[in-house]
This record gives structure tokens, sequence and C-alpha cells, in this order.
């Protein structure tokens, strides 16, 4: 029987598999059976772990497909969660987390109770400095698609929207409610829908170990500074997801680092928000967001 822990972070979920319990397992057939929505637990990805010291771990990541990843931010975020219910933290409380990317530290910020989902635990990681550079990619039917190309420790490539005009800092909305003024955003190209388009550039030959995509779209008039954009997000190995944690601070990086928005950047993904701080290049990019903890159980 192999124990798990099953967490997500703004609906990307994760299971937290002790390594020492699978160790001699086929992790990438493991991984796959245990993420299978119908027949598996379910989740986008697993992370393998172990302790290192009462405040610090290492963690492996794989895909819902068995692939390697270097790194999730949400993930990453709910393995701190998990770690600081283990260890009864307190907010202000530091985790270190070794990843195939460096290491991660995490800040425990505060914990909310939800009727609805639990406890949350919502957490600020040092997600290092990101690298970025203004790329072009062209697509089979020769349509070029401009984009920023960011690595957060794994890679990513950004794609940001003519802009909409929707503004949801104040003033008077053009929707009854938020979550249907985003709905209104079109994310498409060329009437090609972002999700074909995610999954062409995902595994477009300019990346030979593939990449995460994310569209932006930047919310508020041109009048005012970027502090809000709305995102959709392709994973590697994964497909379309609800949240990325590392996409989110792509997605951050760019608007940053090329058009000129001011830290802090709220990004709106359909799963929830996260908060970036960066102050530019040659310092750390700090991410903050939500994570909670949602079943334990045994698998076979």
């Amino acid at each position: 029987m192999i124990p798990f822990t099953k967490a997500h972070a703004c609906g990307n979920d994760f299971l937290i598999v002790p390594l020492d319990e699978v160790r001699g397992d086929d992790l990438e057939i493991l991984t796959q059976r245990l993420c299978e929505r119908n027949t598996g637990i379910g989740a986008d990805g697993v992370e393998y772990f172990q302790w290192l010291s009462d405040t610090s771990g290492r963690i492996h990541l794989r895909n819902a497909d068995g692939s390697i990843a270097e790194i999730s931010g949400n993930g990453t975020r709910c393995v701190a969660a998990w770690m600081a219910e283990e260890k009864g933290a307190q907010p202000g409380d530091i985790f270190t987390i070794e990843t195939d990317a460096g290491p991660r530290e995490c800040t425990i910020e505060e914990f909310r109770d939800s009727n609805i989902d639990g406890v949350m635990t919502l957490i600020t990681t040092d997600m290092g400095e990101p690298e970025f550079e203004e790329r072009t990619v062209e697509l089979s039917d020769g349509t070029a698609i401009d984009g920023i190309y960011v690595s957060m420790g794994n890679p990513h490539f950004v794609v940001v929207m003519p802009r909409s005009g929707l503004d949801l800092l104040g003033g008077d909305r053009p929707f009854e409610s938020t979550e249907r003024a985003l709905a209104s955003l079109d994310f498409s190209i060329n009437n090609q829908p972002w999700e074909d388009i995610g999954a062409e550039i995902c595994q477009h030959p300019d990346f030979p170990d593939q990449t995460n995509v994310e569209f932006v779209h930047i919310l508020g008039s041109e009048s005012k500074p970027i502090h809000l954009v709305a995102i959709r997000i392709f994973e590697r190995g994964v497909g379309p997801t609800s949240s990325s944690g590392t996409g989110t601070s792509a997605s951050a990086t760019a608007m940053i680092g090329v058009h000129n928005a001011q830290s802090e950047v709220e990004v709106l993904a359909p799963g929830g928000a996260q908060t970036v701080r960066w102050n530019g290049p040659g310092e750390s990019l700090f991410l903050t967001g939500p994570a909670t903890l949602i079943a334990r159980g045994e698998a076979y």
C-alpha cells in the first residue's frame, strides 16, 4: 500500500507520496496510474517527498503523464502546507524545499478555516531569480506568435493578448460580477482556441524539452499602471490547467520585465488569484498563494 496526501493550490492538485515507500518502483508508470482521473486517485502530478530535517525536505515532481518536471510553484506550496501540518508550524515559520530546479524557501503566512475546503494555508515562496527574453515562434500554418520566454527553473512561453480595456480595478464594471467579466475574455488567436495553440507551442521544435505556455490578458485601462492580469495555462505534461505557480510567476515576469508593470502584480487564473512581488533583474521573485490539504489515504 502506498500512503498519500492529496492537496490543491487554486485547483491545481497534487499527490504527496513518501519517496521511501516507492523506491524500486517505476515512477513514470506509477505516476500515470495514481493521477488517472477515473481509475486512479486523480491529480495533475505527484510530488515524491523525503525529509532532510525538521524544516527541510526534498521533492521529485512527475507530471500526470509520468514525465519529469523541474518544479511546480503550486506543487511546492502544497508540500509546504503538508510539512507545516506535520510539524505543527506557526505563521512566520520557514520550510526549505529542495527541488530539481534548486532550493525554494516557503514562509507560512497564515492559516484560514473554511467550511467548504478545510484549512487553507497562505504561503509565500521565494521562487528565485527569473530569466527572460523576447522570442517569436512560427506555427505550422505560418502564423508568427510573439512572446516572452521565461525560465522559472522550468520553461515558459508567455503570450500577451491585445489589451481588452476591461477594467476590474475600480469604478463601474461592464458586467454584474468579476467572474462574468473574466469569462468574457477571449484568449483565441486568429480564431484558433488558445488550447490548440498552447498544445502546438508546447511541443514546438524551438523547445526540445517542451515548454509550458501562458496566455495573458492585461486588465485595466491603458492610462493606469499594470497591476492585474488574467491568464490561461497550457501545462507541459498535463494540458490546460486551472492554475500554475510557475506559470503565474512567469506571466508576472513578462509583465514587469517587458510590459512595465509595477510590483505587486495580481494574477487571476481560472482556479483563483496569486500575487507576485518582483523588483526586476538581479532580484528574487516572491509568489504568494493558498494551498489546502484535502485527503489522506492509501493506494494499491
